[in-house]
């Protein structure tokens, strides 16, 4: 099956610096997104029931962008990445996330990164 990349935007009132640290650090990662994370330089470790999968941080700017690489993805020009900014017109901060899967799979991995930001929208406070 063919992999593609595909882009989703979600609208935060919590400030770009909140939502980094939410991206960024083992105590705040483990409230969203996974069970467990250990972070060793620019290694992650996440665990989810059990499964442990490794990440690599590419690129890192401080309330504005992460980027990691998977150990197990496909291709090497496969990433995941999160960028912030605040909107001009409403303060809001907008994140938009790429993400990589399976073509036939877009519509599910986008309703479980809907359900993530949910999740993260209600530990943030907005």
């Amino acid at each position: 099956m063919k992999r593609v990349s595909f882009e989703l935007e979600f609208i935060f009132r919590a400030s770009p610096t909140i939502l980094y640290k939410f991206l960024s650090t083992p105590n705040c990662l483990i409230r969203w997104f996974c069970d467990e994370v250990d972070i060793t330089a620019d290694v992650y470790t996440f665990n989810w029931n059990g499964s442990e999968e490794v990440a690599h941080l590419l690129d890192d700017i401080e309330d504005e962008r992460l980027k990691f690489r998977w150990e197990d993805a496909d291709s090497p020009e496969e990433y995941l990445e999160f960028r912030l900014k605040k909107s001009p017109v409403t303060a809001e901060t907008i994140m938009e996330i790429t993400d990589f899967c399976d073509e036939d799979e877009v519509e599910e991995q986008s309703q479980l990164w809907t359900s993530q930001m949910e999740h993260l929208r209600r530990v943030t406070g907005g």
